[in-house]
């Protein structure tokens, strides 16, 4: 992942992470204020040597203490130390436990050794510390007393007594929250991460770019109100929706796919928008003065008639099982240069039919009289249907779902349209996200505005010429 990646990320999960912050920083609340709080008191003593009347002395009996601080630190949280602690101050506790919360340190190389008791209340934890501290003086004057003398070479003297702490020195609440809050963070990171890591949902254009070297010529905007009004170029010309398609109307001819003019609409999966795609992209040609052949080529789950609001009993099936001829059954669409062959009846072979050579015929004679012809295909993974039609047409237009095709369902799509040697013309993003992080990639983020070329203008474009054939076959449907 790149720098952009995790920037992305971030923007898309901020909430998540947010939220994981928060509750660390919550957690982190509730156990702070679930302690009991600690008070510690420290008590100092100071080792000094009280042997010898000369400076050599002196010195020797300075590194002798020096090197006996570190037994005396130890001494301090001994049996022999604490019990006369609890024996004075009446604790009913053992040595054992007493030991947990008493503590002695000593500076490096100083002979002072501070004692530092913890306990629930400041009093007591200052009276343990200061009795610790004289009763470690009792005990280190025992043992340093050797046998046949009567003092030891050793001195303790308190050089700053325990006192109660008037703030306890645990929980620290402030750190504690500060610390829940980066661990809540980091959780909250490393979740958005691994979750975008492992989510196979393809998400940005550059994901669709490590699977296939195939053009994206068009991305459509994410529309919730999609259902209501599936032709948008009709219901509302100036939506962004509508000028996306328009965008993917330009960039038809722009494909180096020469004397093209034959494309199947599928997808990887139903329910990524290839039928709304086709049937959009037609009338966007047809608006553009193209003589165009929307053909309902989803003999499974034909939706062309409906979107279109047009009578679909009888179409592209009656004419493969020659019961009717295409003259019959193909109706204009409006006062557009839009003519449609509907699916008509759903067949029991719906595979065969679509690779007949009445199919074949068919798209011959369509070929001679139209501009452009579009299939709407079922979609590749389930079924056959678009692989069989993208053999015998100029090329494949895959529709994908932005956030809903995984990366598995598109490579699946390319290789099923690879293996039968069909030419994919390009690939079409629907449902592109037009806010959150995902749209920047897109390019929705930063404001909606395509520099359109006029009907007339681009009509010329696509025509050639701009000339407008005539046929008495298409001429003669209504």
């Amino acid at each position: 992942m790149e720098l952009s990646d995790y920037i992305r990320v971030l923007r898309k999960n901020w909430i998540v992470i947010l939220v994981i912050t928060l509750v660390g920083v919550g957690a982190a609340a509730v156990y702070s204020l679930t302690r009991t709080p600690l008070y510690e008191s420290t008590s100092e003593v100071m080792i000094s040597s009280q042997a010898g009347s000369t400076i050599a002395e002196q010195q020797q009996g300075n590194s002798y203490t020096l090197a006996r601080v570190a037994s005396y630190v130890e001494l301090a949280t001994t049996p022999r130390v604490l019990d006369d602690v609890i024996s004075e101050l009446g604790l009913k506790t053992s040595a054992r436990s007493l030991a947990q919360s008493v503590s002695a340190t000593s500076p490096l190389n100083t002979t002072i050794v501070a004692v530092t008791a913890t306990d629930a209340d400041a009093t007591r934890a200052a009276d343990i510390a200061n009795a610790v501290a004289a009763s470690l003086t009792s005990a280190v004057d025992e043992v340093e007393t050797l046998p046949g003398t009567e003092t030891s070479p050793v001195k303790i003297t308190s050089v700053a007594p325990a006192l109660a702490s008037a703030a306890p020195a645990s929980p620290n609440v402030g750190l504690n929250l500060i610390l829940g809050g980066l661990l809540g963070l980091v959780l909250g990171i490393g979740f958005a991460v691994l979750r975008t890591t492992l989510d196979t949902r393809i998400r940005s254009s550059r994901q669709v770019e490590e699977i296939t070297d195939r053009p994206i010529i068009g991305a459509i905007p994410f529309d919730p109100a999609a259902k209501d009004r599936s032709i948008i170029l009709e219901s509302d010309p100036q939506n962004p929706r509508a000028e996306a398609f328009r965008t993917l109307r330009t960039n038809l001819q722009f494909l180096d796919l020469e004397g093209a003019h034959s494309f199947v609409v599928t997808s990887s999966v139903p329910s990524e928008g290839k039928s709304t795609t086709a049937t959009n992209l037609a009338i966007a040609l047809a608006d553009a003065g193209r003589r165009v052949v929307l053909i309902d080529a989803d003999l499974r789950k034909p939706k062309v008639a409906t979107y279109l609001g047009i009578e679909g009993g009888a179409g592209l099936t009656d004419v493969l099982i020659g019961r009717a001829d295409v003259t019959d059954v193909i109706q204009r669409w409006g006062r557009k240069s839009l003519y449609v062959l509907p699916s008509g009846k759903i067949p029991p072979n719906p595979s065969e039919l679509l690779g007949s050579k009445r199919m074949r015929a068919l798209l011959d004679d369509l070929g001679r009289e139209a501009d452009v012809i579009l299939l709407d295909a079922p979609p590749l993974l389930p079924v056959t249907d678009a692989a069989i039609l993208s053999k015998e047409t100029s090329g494949t237009i895959v529709a994908v779902a932005a956030g809903t095709t995984h990366r598995r369902q598109l490579e699946g799509a390319i290789n099923a349209l690879e293996t039968v040697g069909a030419r994919i013309a390009g690939l079409v993003l629907t449902m592109v996200p037009t806010t959150g992080a995902d749209a920047y990639d897109y390019g929705y983020g930063y404001g909606y505005g395509y520099g359109e070329a006029t009907e007339s203008e681009e009509a010329a474009d696509l025509n050639g010429s701009g000339r407008t054939r005539r046929s008495s076959f298409l001429g003669g449907a209504s």
